[in-house]
């Protein structure tokens, strides 16, 4: 088995207010993001070292962004990695609301 392969998969858990990704049942990543209405505000999302260069960023938000979008949710991207992915998918764009002072005032008192 190549260092590339194993088991994927994307799971939203809604305790912790993010989704994860599992390499082979391990957790290889994260994309954090509260709800906020109508909205999902992304704010920040990473991979393990160990786990670096695979694409598993990318896989990890194409998911988050497909299960809001069936969720009825918009999205908000204060993460820089999901902004950047957002501009790179133009087929999020019917579901994307920009950051906003006011979105970002409430992202910091409910992270306090």
């Amino acid at each position: 088995m190549s260092e590339s392969s194993g088991i994927r998969s994307v799971q939203r858990v809604d305790a912790r207010h993010r989704y994860e990704i599992l390499v082979d049942g391990r957790r290889a990543g994260l994309a954090a993001y509260r709800d906020r209405g109508a909205q999902r505000v992304f704010f920040h999302t990473e991979v393990d070292d160990a786990f670096a260069g695979r694409g598993l960023g990318a896989e990890l938000v194409q998911a988050a962004l497909a299960d809001a979008r069936e969720s009825g949710r918009r999205v908000v991207p204060v993460c820089p990695y999901v902004a950047k992915f957002l501009k790179r998918h133009e087929e999020f764009a019917d579901i994307t609301d920009p950051v906003t002072p006011d979105v970002l005032g409430r992202l910091e008192e409910e992270l306090r």
